[in-house]
């Protein structure tokens, strides 16, 4: 379903040149869940932007579904992809309630039943009809992204590009908006791509992950090399390491105890 080669994206000119992503490969098949993990800054979410048309300076090849990307996207494209992006509050407009979200994008693509359309994407998402009148200053964080996966839905796509749907959120959130989006893709047979810095959340919804670092594909593991602790990258074994929580030794190790203690 989704295919990229050689994928570079860059910023800025002469010494200021940052290489964001740095001629990245891979493939995800239809259905699949693949995961982008890394740091900040490692430039997958750079990569997300660079698939679905936001981003239009790039290089290499990106194509979804046999179709060969170009920099411009048609209609066709973004009733086929959508995206959710990391903040709830930010991706809403403040101005208008749920149901003119829902339906601005119903009639962009001219769909009918455009009523019926909403209140079945609203029960999708856990919220309801009492909640179609509603403006984003009423809704919590978690009511925010569900209208925000609700709105992605309604165009009934077949791939959703997930740019850290619940970092956001406060933690007693995250697990009922990633259960959610776990449902979501089982019962519409959805491919997606969810790029965290979270390896419990990577490891929860996706088939595969592959490991970034400094605009690099370092690595890329199943989930059962992941529970395994399979990795050969030495980056990706600290990224592991560090998903356990605090050492003192790899502190002690890395010279960060020693200048703490210094200070």
């Amino acid at each position: 379903m989704i295919e990229v080669d050689t994928l570079r994206v860059t910023f800025g000119t002469g010494e200021q040149l940052v290489h964001a992503v740095d001629g990245i490969s891979f493939a995800v098949a239809a259905g699949e869940t693949f995961g982008l993990v890394g740091e900040s800054g490692c430039g997958k979410s750079t990569v997300l932007r660079a698939m679905c048309g936001l981003n239009r300076v790039w290089h290499g090849r990106i194509a979804i579904d046999g179709d060969v990307m170009q920099p411009r996207r048609d209609r066709r494209f973004f009733k086929k992809v959508q995206m959710v992006f990391q903040d709830p509050y930010g991706s809403l407009h403040p101005r208008h309630t749920v149901n003119r979200t829902l339906m601005e994008p119903i009639a962009i693509h001219g769909l009918d039943r455009a009523e019926a359309r909403v209140l079945r994407v609203l029960d999708q998402v856990g919220l309801g009809p009492a909640f179609r009148f509603r403006y984003p200053h009423q809704l919590s964080g978690g009511q925010r992204q569900r209208v925000a996966i609700a709105r992605a839905l309604i165009l009934e796509p077949r791939v959703l590009l997930l740019d850290e749907p619940t970092s956001a959120l406060d933690v007693s959130v995250q697990a009922e908006i990633l259960n959610l989006l776990v449902d979501i893709r089982k019962t519409e047979r959805l491919t997606c791509i969810l790029v965290s810095h979270d390896l419990a959340v990577i490891a929860h919804m996706c088939d595969r992950i592959g490991v970034m670092n400094h605009g690099l594909l370092v690595e890329e593991l199943t989930l059962t090399d992941l529970e395994a602790n399979r990795a050969r990258d030495p980056y990706t074994r600290q990224l592991l390491q560090a998903s356990l929580g605090y050492d003192r030794r790899l502190a002690t190790e890395a010279g960060l105890l020693a200048e703490t203690e210094e200070a």
